[in-house]
């Protein structure tokens, strides 16, 4: 049984995700939630949106402009549930970014603005970390930091024959010490925020700081805990998807040219 197994493999194409030609919008995924025209007409307000938010990441900033923190967004669908068909769940799934203030959208009357194609201003930390594992990859040392596990899950999930993450030389080690970046979840909590500080503290520069899930990078439902430093990747989600994860280290890596609001910017003009 095993010889006939084998000799499949040699006939069937191989099941490995292919990074360099994978899309942001998947089709069987929620996503996270974007305006539909029925909000670009003028068709009411997404207050009803806003208060049912669990995370509260819907700002109604006037009549025409809302803001939505997609580093809150659970991509739970209510909002879109309780918006009389003036949101919808987009697929987009590539919920992660550089910095923080890059996964803050505001839309006007429905529209989202063009944003600025200038190309991503790292920091001195960030520069340094794409040197080092542009070629080679990195190790990180994983800290579960109050969250629920399910980041664990993704991550566990990411190391199989579909998202293969050893293939790009990433992977997770034993101790922080042999560590190039530190991969956290959950919304730090009190009893997690020194040891997730001595892990930090315990690595050789250049080293990187990585906020994985909602919980991680914005406290999700949760007060967000004390942080070593501002994190160099955020990747929201709850949970983030293997593939999803993947590509966003990448990012940070220097192998993928990505940039969360020009993505969404460019799907939501193609759709009109």
């Amino acid at each position: 049984m095993n010889f006939l197994y084998e000799l499949k493999s040699f006939f069937f194409p191989k099941n490995v995700l292919n990074f360099n030609t994978a899309s942001p919008v998947h089709p069987t995924s929620r996503g996270i939630p974007v305006p539909t025209t029925k909000l670009r007409e003028g068709s009411g307000s997404l207050t009803r949106s806003a208060e049912a938010c669990p995370t509260k990441a819907i700002r109604i900033l006037s009549d025409s402009e809302v803001q939505f923190d997609y580093g809150r967004c659970l991509q739970c669908g209510i909002c879109t549930e309780n918006s009389d068909g003036k949101l919808r769940d987009s697929g987009f799934i590539y919920t992660f970014a550089l910095s923080r203030e890059e996964l803050k959208v505001t839309y006007i009357s429905g529209r989202m603005e063009k944003v600025s194609e200038l190309p991503i201003s790292l920091t001195e930390s960030q520069k340094r970390f794409q040197e080092l594992t542009k070629k080679r990859g990195f190790l990180y040392r994983e800290v579960a930091a109050a969250g629920n596990n399910t980041v664990e899950s993704e991550l566990n999930a990411s190391f199989n024959s579909v998202f293969d993450s050893e293939r790009e030389g990433v992977r997770c080690v034993a101790s922080p010490k042999h560590a190039d970046a530190i991969v956290f979840s959950g919304p730090v909590g009190k009893n997690m925020a020194a040891p997730l500080t001595t892990a930090w503290e315990v690595m050789a520069e250049p080293k990187a700081l990585i906020a994985c899930g909602t919980e991680a990078v914005s406290g999700g439902l949760f007060p967000q805990g004390k942080l070593p430093k501002e994190p160099d990747l955020f990747i929201s989600g709850d949970p983030p998807r293997p593939d999803v994860i993947l590509q966003g280290f990448r990012l940070l890596m220097g192998r993928f040219s990505f940039r969360f609001q020009e993505a969404l910017h460019k799907i939501l003009e193609n759709e009109k």
